[in-house]
């Protein structure tokens, strides 16, 4: 006690370089707690975005997130039914589930036969009910409000299609699709389309279009199929690549297109479950049941930094800057604390040398100015930590927004520090550290002073 209370007093002897000193650090903590809070919020929003589209976790038939892509109904899941059936009545995974819905991924080409215009296209067919509960999962409280699907309520028939489908098959104007350019160059004549595409077109030729598209797709013994489909939404995706392709449709009519009269397959099973912490005993359990009541159907199990890798790309370059920039700030911190304590020892000989004189040994003065360096580290951190909760309190309650990667829709901008005690052990414990670093040096040049030469120092 007496040590720490000659350090506060040695540091206040000086308060203006301490205040300094003290300045440094609670910047230095401010910025890497509001920017790891910023990380993690945008890891956890990364997280909600991907598992409510996609779910946790993924069943599907061996080798279709490699092969599938290219010819979708080589690898369904046949016997779908009964696999839900299993999972809904196995005592260790249905507690977990929130959400478990089969979808149909497929590819085809959409034509506007009234423009004359085609293009190929990514279909996916889902159950509506189902992708609006799996957007319902907030296990972060983030202050978003769930979307419905724009196929909710709608016939068999109905489609959603992107903003770009849309583009290239002249229907803005239809849709109403905003920031939508019309091509500068006449379409190209519908006379060469199929046979089947112009009987399901019979007497639309030269009408206006009325958000009406037909599809053609392979089924899966190879032959076309055609199905006329009515357009209900252009929506934006976010990714430019998906926005120019993707078609989003019920799961019967995607059935209808690919299996006809014969026996429906999908070709995955999405699994959402409660909470992400679920995730390591929801993927053991699926390897039992693929293991034993499943092992005839050749499954594999994939969860959503699998199915989704610019999640890991986002978060892993997120994760490399805030490292740097803790290496610049604990580096920025070490000199200047480092620094502090240099002075100290020069202003400070001929006092060390006096201690020195009347017993106080080598460690003694070591012990000095650690402490004085803890000391002042542990104010700076404190200091740090209350106002980073402090920012980061006006931030989330500031009403900013901003659009994450992969979004079209802003939300919120908030900053993730109070509760993240990891992160404020973790800084706390680095701050420490780097002051005990930088004031072992001076306190050891210190303890290590001539006592005649120090005595005699001017």
């Amino acid at each position: 006690m007496n040590i720490f209370s000659l350090a506060m007093r040695n540091l206040l002897r000086n308060y203006r370089r301490s205040l300094a000193t003290l300045l440094a650090m609670l910047v230095g903590a401010v910025t890497i707690l509001l920017f790891g809070g910023y990380s993690q919020d945008l890891n956890l929003g990364l997280q909600t975005g991907f598992v409510q589209s996609s779910g946790h976790l993924q069943i599907q038939h061996k080798d279709y997130f490699l092969y599938g892509n290219g010819n979708p109904a080589a690898y369904g899941i046949a016997d779908y039914p009964r696999l839900l059936e299993v999972l809904q009545k196995d005592p260790v995974l249905a507690p977990m589930l929130n959400v478990m819905t089969p979808t149909l991924s497929l590819g085809g080409i959409a034509g506007n036969f009234s423009a004359g215009v085609s293009r190929t296209v990514l279909g996916r067919g889902a159950v509506v009910e189902d992708q609006n509960k799996l957007g319902q999962w907030n296990d972060y409280d983030f202050p978003i409000k769930p979307k419905k699907s724009a196929l909710t309520g709608t016939a068999e028939d109905a489609v959603v299609i992107g903003s770009g489908v849309a583009r290239v098959l002249a229907l803005c104007g239809v849709l109403q699709v905003k920031n939508c350019p019309q091509p500068s160059v006449e379409a190209a004549s519908g006379a060469d389309a199929p046979a089947d595409v112009l009987a399901l077109s019979e007497g639309t030729a030269g009408t206006p279009n009325t958000g009406r598209i037909e599809m053609l797709a392979a089924n899966s013994h190879g032959a076309p199929n055609v199905a006329a489909l009515t357009v209900v939404k252009a929506e934006t995706i976010g990714v430019k690549e998906l926005d120019d392709m993707f078609v989003g449709l019920h799961l019967s009519q995607a059935q209808k297109l690919i299996y006809g009269a014969g026996t429906p397959q999908v070709t995955a099973i999405v699994l959402q479950l409660k909470h992400s912490s679920q995730m390591a005993a929801a993927r053991a359990r699926l390897a039992e049941l693929l293991a034993g009541p499943l092992k005839n159907h050749p499954l594999e199990v994939l969860d959503y930094t699998t199915i989704n890798p610019q999640y890991g790309q986002i978060t892993g370059m997120f994760t490399a800057i805030f490292g740097f920039i803790s290496l610049l700030i604990g580096s920025i911190v070490l000199f200047t604390v480092s620094n502090t304590m240099s002075m100290a020892v020069v202003e400070r000989t001929v006092e060390i040398g006096t201690l020195r004189a009347i017993g106080l040994r080598q460690s003694g003065i070591r012990r000095l100015f650690v402490c004085e360096g803890v000391l002042l580290d542990l104010l700076g951190a404190v200091a740090g930590l209350l106002t980073a909760l402090a920012l980061a309190w006006i931030v989330n309650h500031s009403g900013l927004t901003w659009t994450p990667p992969g979004n079209v829709d802003p939300i919120p901008l908030t900053v993730r520090v109070w509760g993240e005690s990891r992160m404020l052990l973790t800084t706390a414990l680095g701050l420490v550290f780097v002051a005990l670093l930088s004031a072992w040096w001076p306190a050891r040049r210190a303890a290590q002073l001539n006592i005649v030469d120090a005595l005699r120092h001017t």
